[in-house]
């Protein structure tokens, strides 16, 4: 599905379209269903987090700006902080990953009937693993577990001068990486 194509689907659900709506849910609650379960590893929770996604797309679509990118990293962005609001909201905190947690994450998000959004979900799983273990640790911390970076200090017995370099150098790299 082209950005037009989702750009257009999103108006008409601003306009109340049900089968626009229908359309979109059908080609991305996989991925926000997978996202919100990474998140907050229990399936209920994973799948009211995802109807709760929905809903504010329902509620919200008018405010998506095509021109600011495409539609489904905005989709998961809600989904990211609807899960992270669920957790707070609940007291609780996922687990800590192994090393190897977030490698399986980024592999169950992308839907495979797409190969251009799936080549670049691969290109940006190729770009995280590129980074140095404690990168991608404390991007697993700060976007997969919602910690914040003084909480991310505490688990890892880092100073937080050192978590806030390693982060941004993290996010740097990344970027870096995956726009190539």
């Amino acid at each position: 599905m082209s950005d037009l194509e989702e750009a257009k689907l999103a108006t008409q659900v601003a306009q109340g379209n049900e089968k626009a709506f229908l359309t979109l849910y059908d080609r991305y609650s996989s991925r926000v269903h997978a996202l919100t379960l990474h998140i907050l590893h229990d399936p209920m929770m994973a799948e009211e987090a995802t109807q709760d996604t929905f809903l504010k797309l329902w509620n919200r679509a008018h405010s998506y700006l095509p021109e600011r990118g495409s539609l489904l990293p905005w989709l998961l962005t809600i989904a990211r902080r609807v899960a992270l609001d669920r957790l707070r909201l609940e007291a609780r905190r996922p687990l800590l990953s192994d090393a190897d947690d977030p490698d399986e994450a980024w592999q169950s998000i992308p839907d495979r009937n797409t190969l251009s959004e799936e080549h670049r979900w691969r290109s940006l799983y190729f770009a995280v693993q590129s980074l140095s273990s404690e990168h991608r640790q404390v991007i697993d911390l700060a976007y997969y577990q919602g910690l914040s970076q003084t909480e991310i200090a505490e688990t890892l017995g880092w100073p937080l001068g050192t978590v806030k370099t390693r982060l941004r150098a993290a996010m740097q790299q990344l970027r870096r990486e995956w726009s190539r």
